[in-house]
């Protein structure tokens, strides 16, 4: 399995939490549709907030990190939020 985690702070990354949390049932009918979707978390940060978005290879993280930049044009141009900071990399134990 492989992981990518994106940070989003600094101008605009607040709105975009508030957005992405109205918006919660657009983000799940998308994510889903990544191919070898495993896993998806949203959480908040005194920041903005980070996603974690969990799949069954880097394939499938990489097509989820061009859904997250597609959605967020689409739907949240006038926010102007900074581009997330990524950390992905191989999962050792996923739990629950």
């Amino acid at each position: 399995m492989h992981a990518v985690i994106r940070t989003y702070s600094g101008q605009g990354a607040k709105e975009l939490f508030d957005l992405l949390e109205r918006r919660k049932s657009d983000l799940e009918d998308i994510i889903e549709e990544v191919p070898g979707f495993k896993a998806y978390t949203l959480m908040r940060t005194e920041e903005g907030g980070v996603s974690v978005t969990v799949c069954h290879d880097k394939a499938g993280t990489d097509a989820s990190l061009q859904v997250a930049r597609d959605w967020i044009q689409q739907n949240a141009p006038d926010i102007g939020a900074s581009p997330p900071e990524v950390a992905e990399g191989a999962v050792i134990l996923q739990l629950g």
